[in-house]
């Protein structure tokens, strides 16, 4: 009886917390969803959504909310190198919730831009300090700062369990070098020189400076992310 009270109050306590991970991110995309406009081209990084999530998603999320709301016309996907993310998660996503899509090479995004076909970016996040600085996938600082030079507003669509305040800034955020392998191969085909070294950075961080909002699910968070970062959590408390 120990053992079957132990396990009904596991399996309890993980249903409760994939509800509530759910709901939370069904409350990130109705926040996100509002600041589209009809006909939003939107570029997307890696995968964020039910994939990555309990269901539903962040980013991704916030796309879906966004396109059911009428007002996101197209996605266009990273293909996330080198794991290919986007090409393979996100794409497959998108395709099965019949929200238009097409994938394309990461350094497609500067082009896409400057010839005024993306209107907004949303991406994920897997840690954000107290002052804005959002680590993600490797890829993302570029995408951020090559908005910024076109004008194109980059969102970030997160949890506040995702924020840290006991990290002040990105600086003190780790970031995880992989194996070379996942660079210098591709599906177990080696595609460089066999003697060709690689570095192979997992993630990156973008500056709170680049971005244009914080997507959570109490709302957006805005600069200056110290303080609307503080209210969020002295608020949900």
């Amino acid at each position: 009886e120990g053992v079957a009270a132990v396990r009904a109050a596991l399996e309890a306590w993980a249903a409760d917390l994939h509800a509530r991970d759910v709901a939370t991110n069904r409350q990130i995309g109705e926040h996100g969803a509002a600041l589209f406009r009809r006909g939003d081209r939107v570029l997307t990084h890696c995968n964020a959504g039910a994939l990555a999530t309990a269901g539903y998603g962040t980013a991704l999320g916030v796309i879906t909310s966004g396109f059911r709301a009428g007002r996101v016309a197209q996605v266009w996907v990273d293909e996330t190198r080198p794991l290919l993310q986007g090409a393979r998660l996100t794409a497959w996503e998108l395709g099965r919730l019949g929200i238009p899509f097409r994938v394309v090479t990461d350094s497609s995004a500067g082009a896409l831009m400057s010839r005024g076909m993306v209107d907004r970016i949303v991406v994920g996040a897997d840690r954000i300090a107290a002052n804005g600085d959002t680590a993600n996938k490797i890829g993302t600082y570029t995408v951020a700062v090559v908005a910024a030079r076109h004008g194109v507003p980059f969102y970030v669509a997160a949890p506040l369990s995702t924020i840290d305040p006991r990290t002040p800034t990105g600086d003190e955020i780790p970031i995880e070098e992989r194996a070379e392998e996942e660079v210098v191969e591709l599906f177990g085909q080696r595609v460089a020189p066999a003697a060709a070294p690689a570095l192979n950075f997992a993630f990156d961080v973008t500056p709170h400076e680049l971005i244009a909002g914080i997507i959570t699910e109490v709302g957006v968070l805005a600069a200056p992310y110290e303080e609307s970062i503080r209210a969020a959590f002295e608020n949900a408390t």
